[in-house]
């Protein structure tokens, strides 16, 4: 079974939208939250994550967007050489400051057919690193009623100061988000560690600026992180989680706002 090992409690199928074809793994019961991973793929911590909300009574959707499914996070083949295949497909907008990536697309029909399988209120979904943005991004499917974003990494290239305060949303995706928020009494969630050079202060600071305070900030100092292979904290649900602390806390507090926000 090789890496997929790490998923053998999960049911896997896969999900065209007409344009995009990609596996996604599946388990639980209940309302749906999609779990978008990081990069360098669906490792086995953003399993271990999803493991815990379909425990929490939730049906759990991975998809695996890039990278090898199951494989470590600290393999070698992993972030580096990954990033530079993304740059340069199609799926993904990794400079873009004012737009959200094409495989949102795809994401939103997913939310679309996990709402219509599971029922409930509406579709969790939380987007990491790289995928961090995505969830917000989501919003225009009106199946999705609880975005997590958790260390939003886009835009990349920080040391420029209008891509350190993009979120990676057009116009019209903020507009949709806030007028949700105000309309249907929903809210979002962002969580990141403090001094991440992927996630800086000026991102956070767009977020609580046109969301006011429809806008969770949980944000973490560095030292109540588990120890990872970076220099720096940076996967709050994932790498960095330490099994007690604030980023225990954090994880749970994801997890009842999915439960309270779907109806599980």
């Amino acid at each position: 079974m090789g890496y997929e090992a790490a998923l053998s409690a999960y049911e896997k199928f896969q999900f065209d939208d007409g344009r995009w074809t990609r596996d996604v793994y599946r388990r639980g019961s209940g309302p749906a939250v999609i779990v978008i991973h990081e990069m360098p793929g669906l490792h086995p911590l953003v399993v271990r994550f999803a493991d815990q909300v379909a425990a929490a009574g939730m049906s759990v959707y991975c998809p695996n967007l890039f990278g090898v499914a199951g494989r470590p996070a600290t393999h070698p083949l992993g972030a580096a050489t990954m990033l530079g295949g993304i740059c340069i497909r199609r799926e993904f907008n990794v400079w873009a400051t004012d737009k959200s990536s094409p495989i949102v697309d795809w994401l939103r029909a997913l939310a679309r057919k996990a709402h219509a399988d599971c029922g409930g209120k509406g579709v969790g979904a939380v987007g990491m690193c790289f995928t961090g943005g995505f969830a917000l991004s989501m919003m225009t499917e009106p199946s999705v009623v609880a975005p997590v974003v958790s260390q939003p990494s886009l835009p990349l290239g920080s040391s420029n100061p209008r891509r350190a305060a993009g979120i990676g949303a057009s116009p019209q995706e903020i507009a949709c988000a806030r007028s949700r928020f105000a309309q249907e009494g929903l809210s979002m969630i962002g969580l990141r560690f403090y001094g991440d050079p992927f996630v800086p202060d000026a991102r956070f600071d767009t977020y609580k600026r046109e969301f006011g305070d429809k806008f969770e900030a949980i944000e973490i100092d560095p030292k109540d992180a588990a120890p990872g292979p970076l220099k720096h904290a940076h996967s709050v649900l994932t790498v960095n989680l330490a099994e007690s602390g604030p980023t225990k806390a954090a994880e749970q507090r994801v997890i009842a706002f999915f439960k309270e926000r779907t109806g599980a």
